[in-house]
């Protein structure tokens, strides 16, 4: 038996597609699945430049602190929550017009919560909205 080269049979003219159409199929999921992340959009308040200005000095700030028995020191006098009401509603009245006062907190770590909440309440009341907390070393 002798085996040669050229083959005795026609030559097939026709184009398999099935593999072509396996490709488009894949490719038609991946983007749909991946076409709504895409288009989702994301609203961002961005800044937008302004023109330049000096900025201004910040004020002092109004400092609290409350030792660990629970008393309060308003700028480093003694004073009680009631009272506290009051001077934070002066300090905030005192303010200049856009310069909202800052309030600084400093709390021994011993005081307790009841005492914490109290000025935080005062100064809300107040019309603080610029608070700070101070950490001792």
């Amino acid at each position: 038996m002798t085996y040669s080269a050229v083959s005795t049979q026609p030559a097939v003219a026709e184009i398999n597609i099935i593999p072509l159409a396996d490709i488009m199929l894949v490719l038609l999921v991946i983007f749909m699945i991946a076409s709504p992340a895409l288009s989702h959009r994301i609203d961002l308040d961005l800044p937008q430049p302004g023109p330049d200005r000096a900025e201004p000095t910040p004020s002092r700030p109004h400092e609290l602190r409350i030792d660990g028995a629970g008393q309060l020191y308003w700028n480093g006098s003694v004073t009680t929550v009631q009272v506290l009401g009051v001077q934070m509603r002066e300090a905030v009245a005192g303010a200049e017009t856009g310069d909202a006062p800052l309030l600084a907190i400093s709390a021994d770590p011993d005081s307790d919560y009841q005492a914490l909440a109290s000025v935080l309440a005062a100064a809300r009341n107040a019309g603080l909205h610029r608070i700070g907390f101070v950490r001792q070393p």
